[in-house]
Formats: structure tokens, sequence, C-alpha cells
């Protein structure tokens, strides 16, 4: 109960908004900053810290920056490339010595990072990749593809490799979105007992999860399964689910590693979520970042991938804080 409660007021704790002007204790108001070896600002770029999964990134990132003697200012895009654009323009007037950042559009972030690059800032991609190499120093990313076939392996075997069912999908603007689609898709076609029979872009979203769940019930009535590309969308299709009394007999698998998710794998509700590793390496890249600072010298491998966990009501008592996972 003790974990819980722990991981519930975190939960709550990230939902609070992060802002350039709004940094934490531990963070300084952007401005200019030296960086003549003695530390210097790095700037990180979430997407929404309303998501705890992109509160934990930003926290993470900004934690390791004050190990290694930063100081950091953390904001959010919420998905748009026009603020991703404000931010970046205000870290390189802050002379920013890296940025760490989670693109906003695969393809709408490249001309972002440009940017900074020609400023002589080296950006570090997290969670997410932009559609062109050799602009950031480095982009580091979940596993999404082997994430995604564990996900759909546990779905399968839960469903008894029959029935239909609906997929919601994450934002196309988002690369992670068609990889996971297509790891389901990979695993699930083996399966002709498996019948889709809808699906819908609920863009990572919890209430767009719940509403585009009703109108995929309501189109059929019958499913028996729904698979999730994050856990957000995830919870809403259960709540969609509990509205409609159809909590019972309905297989839903998450995306992730939230929180809530792991209190709903525990209650029973989510059959499972697939834990990204996000603290790690969004710990990684200002590690990257410090070390490139220090020698000149970019990671050897731009793109990075870290593998992903199956959480389950076996081994979710080991999950010991918001997306850590304790062996």
């Amino acid at each position: 109960m003790m974990r819980k409660k722990a991981l519930a007021a975190l939960a709550v704790a990230g939902t609070l908004a992060l802002g350039l002007s709004a940094c934490t204790s531990d963070q300084k108001q952007a401005g200019p900053v030296s960086t003549d070896g003695k530390g210097g600002l790095i700037t990180v770029i979430v997407n929404d810290p309303a998501n705890p999964y992109w509160k934990a990134e930003g926290d993470a990132a900004a934690a390791k920056a004050k190990d290694l003697g930063y100081t950091s200012v953390v904001g959010a895009h919420k998905g748009d490339t026009n603020t991703e654009n404000t931010l970046i323009d205000t870290a390189i007037a802050n002379k920013s010595a890296a940025i760490i950042l989670d693109p906003a559009n695969a393809d709408g972030s490249v001309a972002a990072v440009k940017k900074a690059d020609a400023a002589g800032i080296p950006v570090f991609l997290v969670n997410a990749e932009i559609n062109q190499s050799g602009l950031a120093k480095a982009q580091l990313v979940s596993n999404n593809a082997q994430g995604a076939a564990l996900g759909a392996q546990e779905w399968t075997t839960r469903m008894q490799q029959a029935g239909k069912y609906i997929e919601l999908l994450g934002a196309p603007s988002d690369n992670n979105a068609q990889t996971r689609s297509n790891g389901f898709g990979t695993v699930l076609s083996q399966y002709p007992g498996l019948v889709k029979v809808g699906s819908d872009v609920a863009n990572w979203d919890r209430t767009e999860g719940r509403n585009k769940t009703q109108a995929l019930m309501q189109a059929n009535p019958d499913i028996k399964g729904i698979i999730s590309g994050n856990d957000e969308m995830a919870l809403g299709a259960i709540a969609a689910l509990k509205e409609a009394g159809r909590e019972k007999g309905v297989v839903v698998g998450g995306f992730d590693g939230s929180p809530d998710a792991v209190d709903a794998v525990e209650s029973g509700e989510l059959a499972y979520t697939v834990l990204q590793p996000v603290t790690v390496f969004a710990a990684k890249a200002v590690e990257l970042a410090d070390d490139f600072l220090k020698t000149g010298k970019a990671p050897k491998t731009e793109k990075q991938s870290f593998d992903c966990i199956l959480i389950t009501s076996d081994n979710v008592d080991k999950m010991t804080g918001p997306f850590t996972y304790t062996e």
C-alpha cells in the first residue's frame, strides 16, 4: 500500500505543468550562463508534463544535469512545432551549453534542430526521432518494435488467440506511433482468429482514448480486446468500458509503464503495460551531452535504442517508483 500511495502521489505531481518560467528549486531561471568549464545551462524540452511519462523525462534529465554540475531549465512544447521553435530560440539566446529535446514532430522539428546546430549548440534527442540524421549528436529512444512485440504477445495470450478487437493509435506526427502499430500487427497477423474491426487515432491522450473507444464500441459492441499504443489511451479505454458496464471480459493492453497504468495492472483492470526506460535514456542523454562538451566528440552511434520491459501482475511489485523497475 505504501508503494501505491507513493506512486499515486507522484502521478498527481506529474500533472503539474513545467515551463521556462516555472522551474523546480533545483533549476534556475533561464539566462546567460558561463560555459567556461564550471558547468553551464542545459535546456530540456519535453512534450507535455501533464503526462507523467514526459514529466519523468524532464525530471530525470534535470536531475542528471544537476549531478554533473549544470543548471537546467525545462520547457514544454505540447506537440506544437511553433512553440518548440520559440523554446529553441530562447535556449540559443540564453547561451545554453546543450539542448535535450523530445521532438514535437518527426519532420517539423528538423528546422529547430538545424537552428540550434547552426548556433553551435549540440542537440540530443530523447524518446522520439526526427527524419534526418547527422543533425542531432544522438537520438535516444525506447526499442519500440521490441516493446510492441512484447506487449502483443502478452495480449494475444490473454485473448486466447481469438476475438474481435480495436486499436488505439498515437499521434501520427510521432514515428513511435506507427512503429508500435506495425509491431503489434506483425505479431497479431500470425493469429487468424484475431480480427481487427476498427482503429482510430487518440493522440496519446486519455480523454481522446475514452471518446474514441466509445465510438468504436458503438460500431462494434462485441469486441473482446483493445490494444493501445500508450497507457493514457488505454486508461481512457478502461474508463469507456466502465461507463458501458463492459469492464469485465475485454482485454486491454497499454504501453509506457506509467504510475496509473502500474496501479491498473495491479488491480487487474489493465492486462499489462510495457515499460519504457524513459528515466534511463533521459539521464543518458545528459551524460552524452556532458561528454561532448568536455571532449568535443559525439557518440559513435547517433541512434540508440533501449529495450522495454513487460509489466504484468507477475512482476508489478518490482516497479519501485515512477518508470523505475528494480530487479
